[in-house]
């Protein structure tokens, strides 16, 4: 099966570092700043190497080497009127967001930017996030039900007027926003995404979203959640794209890049990625089938609090390449990516690994050939 189209160019994203501590828990140097105008700077060096998208991060807590936090819509806005082309996606919480008030929110944000706001729906792992502001915390199954209105809440208030919905946990009654998105060929509002590992998680990926995150995983882990997130969303009738976290390691040979990675891990937290550990696995071994997220992730993974090195994006700028090119064949549509110095290695990651790329996709679209898996 051709898992995603020729002519299509893989599409990349970076991770906003809108909280503290960098992308890794490790007291190796990390030279980025959470602050706004460092973020400022990264967003335009991003746009201008060929990123599309960033993600802001959600976390309202300290916790875990991220000590301080800027919240993500507000990060996301001002990123939007920062930049001219980047597309800011907002990561968000259901249960400390009203639907309607958030769809307002990116409502406002995707006009200012002229189409370029879109939302993450997260649906919670961080018990002490809610029980401690006084908040339902709900089981598993039941956030993910909540996050399932949610989006149906959003894209409702985006794409009718005089919107009804009564659910288990929303309710509108004939609501209409206005103004509505902004205007833009084939997009009829602004993009949903939302991840997960668990059974709940991809049934919501297939079923409700526009795009599926998986987090950092091989290729025969990215391929199961590929074929049953379709599978789901054939059976609703739908299409989802899917987007992949991965932390690049770029250097001149491999030998450096995987020295980088070692050295991370000699100088992991130990204290902060077992905490996290203990928080984030609770939430697998809370499903009944035990596939939740983190639920199989080791020490060394849980480092790069997203899995990211599981991606195995390490290497020299061909090898990186080739590897990113893999992944396309087997269906992912966008890169969600970490580095250890942001904005020096956003740069060289746009001018060294993304030409190689689009070279590679040039040669299969003359080639006429089928995106098949190959080893590597």
């Amino acid at each position: 099966m051709t898992r995603t189209s020729l002519h299509e160019p893989l599409k990349f994203a970076y991770w906003v570092p809108n909280v503290s501590g960098g992308l890794v828990v490790s007291s190796i140097e990390q030279r980025t700043s959470w602050d706004y105008d460092y973020n400022v700077q990264l967003a335009r060096t991003a746009e201008r190497v060929g990123f599309e998208y960033a993600l802001s991060q959600v976390r309202y807590a300290s916790s875990y080497g991220a000590a301080q936090q800027h919240e993500s819509t507000s990060t996301s806005l001002a990123l939007l009127l920062a930049t001219e082309k980047l597309k800011v996606i907002a990561a968000v919480h259901p249960g400390l967001w009203e639907p309607a008030v958030l769809a307002k929110f990116i409502l406002t944000a995707d006009q200012f930017s002229h189409g370029r706001a879109a939302v993450n729906v997260v649906s919670g792992w961080f018990k002490d996030e809610y029980v401690d502001l006084g908040l339902p915390w709900l089981e598993h199954d039941e956030r993910y039900r909540r996050s399932a209105e949610f989006i149906e809440v959003l894209r409702g208030l985006w794409t009718q007027e005089k919107f009804d919905f009564a659910g288990d946990f929303y309710r509108t009654h004939g609501f209409t926003l206005r103004p509505g998105p902004y205007p833009v060929a084939g997009r009829p509002h602004p993009e949903i995404f939302q991840g997960g590992n668990s059974t709940a998680a991809r049934f919501n990926g297939g079923a409700h979203a526009d795009w599926y995150f998986s987090n950092g995983k091989d290729f025969d882990g990215f391929t199961e959640q590929y074929d049953e997130v379709t599978q789901i969303a054939a059976e609703h009738g739908r299409t989802v794209r899917f987007g992949l976290n991965g932390f690049a390691i770029v250097r001149d040979t491999e030998a450096e890049a995987r020295d980088v990675l070692r050295e991370i891990i000699a100088h992991a937290d130990v204290e902060s990625v077992e905490g996290f550990r203990a928080s984030v696995q609770q939430a697998g071994a809370s499903t009944s089938d035990k596939k939740g997220m983190w639920a199989d992730s080791s020490f060394e993974d849980l480092v790069q609090y997203n899995d990211g090195f599981r991606t195995q994006l390490i290497g020299d700028p061909e090898q990186v390449a080739r590897r990113i090119i893999e992944y396309k064949k087997r269906g992912v549509n966008l890169l969600l990516l970490g580095f250890l110095h942001f904005i020096e290695e956003v740069e060289a990651f746009g001018t060294r690994v993304i030409p190689i790329v689009r070279e590679l996709e040039a040669d299969l679209a003359r080639t006429g050939a089928e995106l098949r898996p190959t080893a590597l």
